[in-house]
């Protein structure tokens, strides 16, 4: 059952014919499986507790006493809360009324609103002469410590006209006081 010597040589041929190739496919199939898997179970190290923190370069573990920095604080109460007065679409200004509230409308302060200000050690003085002292102290150092403490019934529209002139003067470091209980 032996086939010819004839047919033997054909086949071997036929081999010779046939070039082996690689089949890329199948290669490139099981490099993105191998890369899928690696970064499905890549785990992350993480930094618990680990948060950034801006702390004072000049101050820290040292022997000698620290020094306490001084903080510019603007303190606004509310000494006349004013009337509350709603803008009508011709632009007058009429008293804001229950409907007016219970229809969620906005309502501005008259100008018998009467804010007081206290810089530093001084205190009772308006929104101008608050400024001028607020100036005074800063006495263009851009790197003072500064606060605003606004107390019950201060808006916001006022906070940020503090904020406004502390960012005039270049100070970066202002910080906001928290909540006062009565």
């Amino acid at each position: 059952m032996r086939k010819s010597s004839s047919t033997g040589s054909n086949h071997r041929e036929d081999l010779q014919d046939e070039q082996c190739e690689l089949q890329m496919t199948p290669m490139i199939d099981v490099t993105f499986l191998l890369l899928i898997f690696f970064m499905c179970t890549l785990k992350f190290k993480v930094l618990e507790g680990a948060m950034g923190a801006h702390l004072p370069k000049d101050v820290g573990v040292s022997t000698a006493p620290a020094e306490p920095l001084e903080k510019i604080v603007v303190r606004m109460d509310v000494e006349e809360p004013g009337t509350r007065m709603r803008q009508q679409r011709n632009g007058e200004l009429r008293p804001y009324s229950a409907e007016d509230a219970a229809s969620g409308l906005r309502f501005q302060y008259g100008d018998d609103r009467v804010i007081r200000y206290r810089v530093g050690a001084q205190s009772g003085l308006n929104q101008a002469e608050a400024f001028d002292v607020l100036l005074k102290l800063l006495d263009g150092n851009p790197d003072a410590r500064c606060s605003i403490d606004p107390r019950e019934g201060v808006i916001q529209d006022e906070v940020v006209q503090v904020l406004d002139a502390f960012l005039a003067a270049g100070v970066q470091d202002v910080t906001f006081m928290g909540f006062h209980e009565k």
